[in-house]
């Protein structure tokens, strides 16, 4: 072999390395911005049950009106910055206002759950069991879809940081992802032991 067929053969290899960083780079992106269209999926559910969830509620509620308000335009709210986040997956200050607006939502859910508990017939209604039944089992789906987004952010900005792909993600100008937190108040909450 001589020097020049040594010398290609290398920049082959480089070239082939090259390829092969960029697409596992792309592949990694790809797979935390699907994981993040189904966190969409789960909080449009989400807040598609909502307005049936307050229609169901005012009938019954008819002095809590300030409540009932609160838990539409946090919705409202939570709606348009999901739309904005959609746009991009990866801008960190729209997950960290989808994230915020998603807990003010579960705030005013739990003022609205915590009240209804005044409203005996009210909790009792089958529609407002079955909605409150169908709310828990989505926000349970976006709890699992938001750790599977979480997670395939953090493959990616591992990859992304690892030498030497790291060297191919800065060429390429690969931005770092933001994770995406929701805190819930039950999470916060300290156990109480009674004896």
């Amino acid at each position: 072999m001589t020097f020049g067929t040594g010398v290609l053969i290398a920049i082959a290899v480089i070239i082939v390395w090259l390829i092969a960083m960029y697409n596992k780079l792309i592949s990694s992106r790809n797979g935390f911005e699907n994981a993040f269209a189904q966190i969409d999926v789960q909080l449009t559910r989400r807040h598609d049950l909502i307005p049936n969830l307050i229609e169901t509620a005012k009938g019954y509620m008819k002095h809590e009106k300030e409540t009932l308000e609160g838990v539409i335009n946090a919705r409202n709210q939570a709606v348009g910055d999901l739309e904005t986040a959609k746009k991009d997956p990866n801008n960190a200050g729209a997950l960290e206002k989808l994230g915020s607006s998603e807990n003010s939502l579960s705030s005013a859910l739990g003022r609205l759950f915590a009240l209804s508990e005044n409203y005996p017939d009210l909790k009792a209604n089958e529609n407002m069991m079955q909605l409150s039944e169908e709310l828990t089992t989505t926000e349970n789906k976006v709890a699992f879809a938001r750790q599977a987004f979480n997670d395939g952010v953090m493959r990616y900005n591992i990859l992304r940081e690892s030498f030497p792909s790291n060297f191919v993600a800065n060429f390429f100008q690969f931005k770092p992802a933001a994770l995406l937190e929701i805190e819930s108040e039950e999470k916060r909450e300290v156990p109480k032991v009674s004896f």
